[in-house]
């Protein structure tokens, strides 16, 4: 039903369908839902008094939603977070790329600017675990390379906050992640992108990367011996077999332990320009398997898998009602029920309007994990999207 709706009474949810009365000429580009109160007061300020909506297609205004210590957080919050977590990645991937230029020039690198950065990571982490988390999720298929070092240390960081490490050693544990693939930019081109499996040659010379960055990484002032203990160790397996020292298990910290797994992990869920990432859930149970064959720590894996989440946060999820949906904020006390945003329809391949659900509290629920690319999406645009204020 149609009806006019004074200025004054607009809230957020109401979908516009064109200006009633006004003291302008403010021409509405098309018919859309209320976003924010941004889009309320852009109206005022063009001197609409009035605007006709469409009753039938109004958003009720979502319940607030609960972080995991039980304090309130609005969409305003969340979208504050999101926001304050792309700067800190974006400003993490330039950093990491001034990085490759001074190595590859044999410059000493400058260490100062990478301590900044990784511990706006960790304060951030600190105040909200999840508040990263779905950054790395969003990834250029073709900056693999300066991603996913930062991806990694954006994963240790929560996993080290997971298992109660002091903010101080989880600072110098982003460092040393944040560093641990600089070498490869030692590697020639045609070794480091090569779309398929590597020759046992080139094979022999991607190893050298390890050693690459432990020279590195050894040079550069003011690095602690643990930020140099993590990335010297994030190749090595518990059996003995890894690379580039073969360190027996017994050598291997738990912080060794842990940048393997976080590696991994990465490696695994992240997109490349010549092949598409493994849903996480698929990660987990290769890092599991990994673990039954002596690489990896079984117990760490576990606590790794406990502090992601099932459905981790800023995954896609396909619902029983053919809605995907981005996951938002998990549930520790029913891990395969999250708190998610629904914004798509597989029945009609098409954008629908977004609407926050908590799978606790409805008959609906997660069919599957899913990625971005089986349904021709990007990834950024669904953030962006997602964070869209009208």
């Amino acid at each position: 039903m149609i009806i006019e709706k004074q200025l004054t009474d607009l809230n957020i949810g109401h979908y516009v369908t064109k200006i009633a009365k006004q003291n302008g000429s403010f021409s509405l580009g098309t018919p859309g839902h209320i976003k924010s109160d941004k889009v309320i007061n852009r109206l005022k300020s063009k001197k609409v008094i009035s605007v006709f909506i469409d009753e039938s297609k109004t958003i009720p205004k979502p319940a607030s939603i609960k972080n995991t210590d039980n304090s309130t957080k609005d969409r305003a919050t969340i979208k504050a977070e999101i926001k304050n977590a792309k700067a800190i990645f974006n400003e993490s991937k330039n950093i990491q790329k001034e990085l490759f230029t001074q190595a590859l020039s044999g410059m000493t690198i400058d260490l100062g600017p990478v301590i900044e950065v990784t511990n706006k990571s960790v304060d951030a982490i600190f105040n909200n675990p999840d508040s990263l988390a779905c950054m790395v999720n969003i990834r250029e298929k073709n900056e693999y390379l300066l991603e996913h070092s930062v991806a990694v240390a954006v994963y240790i960081t929560i996993f080290a906050h997971h298992l109660k490490m002091s903010k101080e050693v989880v600072k110098q544990l982003s460092v040393g992640a944040f560093l641990h693939d600089i070498g490869k930019i030692k590697i020639p081109d045609k070794v480091l992108n090569k779309p398929g499996k590597l020759s046992d040659e080139e094979f022999i010379i991607m190893k050298t990367h390890a050693n690459h960055s432990i020279d590195i990484i050894k040079k550069t002032p003011g690095i602690s011996k643990l930020s140099l203990e993590v990335a010297a160790l994030h190749h090595e397996k518990l059996n003995g077999e890894g690379y580039p020292f073969q360190v027996k298990e017994k050598d291997i910290s738990q912080y060794g332990r842990m940048i393997a797994i976080c590696d991994i992990f990465d490696a695994l869920t992240a997109n490349r320009v010549y092949k598409e990432g493994f849903t996480h859930n698929k990660a987990f149970s290769i890092l599991r398997e990994l673990a039954k064959n002596n690489h990896l720590d079984i117990s760490l894996v576990d606590q790794f898998i406990q502090c992601v989440g099932v459905f981790p946060i800023g995954s896609l999820v396909q619902l029983e009602s053919k809605k995907l949906a981005i996951v938002e904020q998990r549930n520790n006390n029913s891990p395969i029920k999250p708190k998610v945003r629904s914004f798509y329809s597989v029945n009609l391949n098409q954008y629908l309007d977004t609407q926050d659900i908590d799978l606790t509290d409805t008959n609906d629920f997660i069919v599957k994990s899913v990625r971005a690319e089986e349904f021709d999406l990007d990834m950024n645009t669904i953030i962006n999207m997602l964070l869209m204020e009208g």
